[in-house]
């Protein structure tokens, strides 16, 4: 059998989105459940347009690190 993304090993049960993504993201060794938290929040705003926002309380954020203060 070959295995797609979103297939268990046991059967053709289709899993989420976010099923495979908490899998994919705890599954590391050392990973903790906060692997998983969601980072960005995306809204359809109508018209074709989606817009895209990093939460607030994401662990991790794009960008320079603001505790980064060496200037090399």
């Amino acid at each position: 059998m070959r295995y797609r993304l979103g297939m268990t090993d046991s059967d053709d049960t289709q899993h989420t989105h976010d099923e495979n993504r908490h899998d994919q993201l705890t599954t590391a060794p050392h990973a903790t459940e906060a692997d998983a938290a969601p980072r960005i929040d995306v809204t359809d705003q109508g018209d074709g347009v989606t817009r895209i926002d990093i939460r607030d309380d994401a662990a991790v954020r794009p960008g320079a690190d603001p505790e980064d203060t060496d200037e090399a």
